[in-house]
């Protein structure tokens, strides 16, 4: 069995790992709560801005943290194709259940889909990555572990929406996003303790591309994308800053003397 190094980077790759996860998290959620507050067109869009930001957050937590993943006795490489389509079930999946949930006022409801949602989109995400890996040797899983990997993702996500929804104010926020950081890196690394390999020595060239060829590149492209529309989202006026300013101004037209 080949020895697995989770840290081989050192202590930099984890690190920015729940720092993307949690920026990632932090404008899905606030996109999620923003909707609550929209009707019609407006809360698709910022259901859709949620699925895309907590999809594209944990896709790039999750390959930032394989930077520093390693096997003494072969090298390693990805195939291009399974990464990318790991991203995009990963937004698929978080979007289904966000739009199909989102519309919906019970609390339970939302909380409970969307929480499954996200926990699924992150299960999903994370065993495709997997699967993309090439290296000589087979690679099987501790299936106890693995329940317990999505386990972990569900369980910490609804409580993320949970806190999102009733904590307010920036307090909320913050610990939402940290909770959810939580749970995307501890299911990664839950879903990292469970792999099992064993190598095949050979010589022969593997297909696919190193982590710094496809990865690091596409890494920073999403992690660029994610602090971009974070900042968009918070200079976004909320519901009750539109409702506010259309009342002034309303107040301000009624006061206006009438023309002669």
């Amino acid at each position: 069995m080949g020895h697995l190094h989770h840290f081989s980077a050192g202590w930099i790759t984890p690190v920015l790992a729940y720092v993307m996860a949690c920026v990632g998290s932090a404008l899905g959620l606030r996109c999620t709560v923003r909707a609550l507050s929209a009707d019609g067109r407006s809360r698709r869009n910022w259901l859709l801005t949620a699925s895309v930001a907590i999809g594209s957050g944990i896709w790039t937590m999750h390959f930032i943290a394989m930077l520093g993943f390693a096997v003494t006795g072969t090298p390693i490489r990805y195939d291009v194709p399974l990464t990318v389509l790991g991203l995009l079930v990963a937004v698929a999946v978080v979007g289904v259940f966000t739009v199909g949930h989102g519309a919906a006022r019970g609390r339970s409801l939302l909380l409970g889909g969307l929480g499954t949602g996200v926990g699924v989109g992150v299960a999903a995400m994370h065993y495709l990555g997997m699967a993309a890996l090439r290296l000589h040797g087979q690679v099987g899983y501790d299936p106890v572990l693995v329940a317990l990997s999505v386990a972990i993702a569900v369980g910490a996500a609804t409580a993320a929406l949970w806190a999102a929804l009733s904590v307010r104010g920036a307090t909320g926020a913050a610990v939402a996003s940290l909770v959810m950081g939580l749970a995307v890196c501890s299911m990664h690394y839950t879903g990292m303790a469970a792999v099992r390999i064993e190598l095949a020595p050979s010589r022969a060239p593997l297909p696919g591309v190193t982590p710094m060829e496809f990865i690091f590149p596409l890494t920073v492209g999403l992690g660029s994308f994610l602090f971009l529309t974070v900042a968009f989202v918070a200079l976004s006026p909320t519901a009750r800053e539109r409702a506010a300013t259309a009342s002034a101004e309303s107040f301000t037209e009624a006061e206006l003397p009438l023309p002669s």
